[in-house]
């Protein structure tokens, strides 16, 4: 399973360049997402018009395989909400970016800072008080294997309640689904298992606008936010709502090159939100 890398030190992009596949008469955008380490909203947003559960044969699926760094300090975890992404920025080495299931609708993300406390492999799984009163039917306790909701292996945070984790639903990954724990594909919370130790900052934001250099361009990036993601997975159009200050975080993001900004261009991703990376300078 791929990891988005930097392309460059102290660039803001990572990934590559976006590629198509052909889908055929039996595979979902569900089923692409999965298959290319991508979550499953972000893969609907970027092919707008394609229907996710029955894309014609033949058509030509947009991979969006790069992505703008989150507007927070590049070190430790960082986990954007409205991308649903988490971003790991590991000493001596290039950050890479994984898709994550996020906080159901309903369920309240938490925004700030806290740890790494634990680790741990082949988890048990209990759940919550607020789990067992909605379904009382619940076991108290689900050992390690294929029916353990937080797969093979699990990062402990300070805040009660929050996991990093993988997952034995992998098509939720890219979604609004989890009780407010971070979902990982399996591939990518064994890297994450490997790389993060113990005390680890672990940074939780919500920015659905992200603006970034690379080469000398000016990127901007604009996704949903949480809310709408929900209209989304229901297959409906979103709602959008204007997107406060776009212009002045562009105007500040360009600086003594602001003359070069072409509205259009920002105007048009501002419509579109499909999280891929435009240049807006002219």
């Amino acid at each position: 399973m791929a990891a988005a890398v930097a392309s460059a030190p102290r660039d803001d992009l990572i990934g590559t360049p976006p590629r198509h596949v052909l889908a055929d008469a039996e595979t979902t955008l569900a089923d692409l997402a999965l298959a290319h380490g991508l979550g499953y909203v972000e893969l609907v947003l970027a092919n707008p018009g394609i229907a996710p559960w029955l894309p014609p044969p033949g058509t030509a699926i947009v991979l969006p395989t790069a992505h703008l760094l989150p507007d927070a300090p590049r070190e430790g975890i960082v986990v954007n909400y409205a991308d649903q992404r988490l971003y790991h920025f590991g000493a001596g080495r290039a950050p890479v970016s994984h898709p994550v299931g996020i906080a159901a609708e309903g369920v309240a993300p938490r925004l700030g800072t806290t740890r790494i406390v634990g680790k741990r492999r082949d988890p048990s799984w209990s759940p919550t008080a607020t789990m067992l009163a909605a379904a009382p039917d619940l076991p108290r306790v689900v050992p390690p294997g294929p029916e353990n909701p937080l797969g093979s292996r699990a990062l402990d945070l300070g805040w009660s309640g929050y996991v990093i984790h993988g997952t034995n639903r992998p098509y939720g990954i890219g979604r609004r689904v989890s009780q407010g724990c971070v979902r990982l594909h399996e591939g990518a919370i064994a890297e994450l298992f490997a790389t993060a130790a113990t005390g680890t900052s672990v940074r939780f934001v919500d920015q659905p606008v992200k603006l970034g250099w690379s080469h000398g361009a000016l990127l901007l990036e604009i996704h949903p936010d949480i809310e709408q993601v929900i209209e989304i997975q229901e297959s409906r159009p979103p709602l959008h709502a204007p997107l406060a200050g776009l212009e002045r975080r562009v105007m500040r993001a360009a600086g003594d090159r602001a003359r070069e900004v072409d509205w259009a261009r920002v105007a048009r991703a501002a419509e579109r939100r499909d999280g891929m990376p435009a240049p807006i300078l002219t």
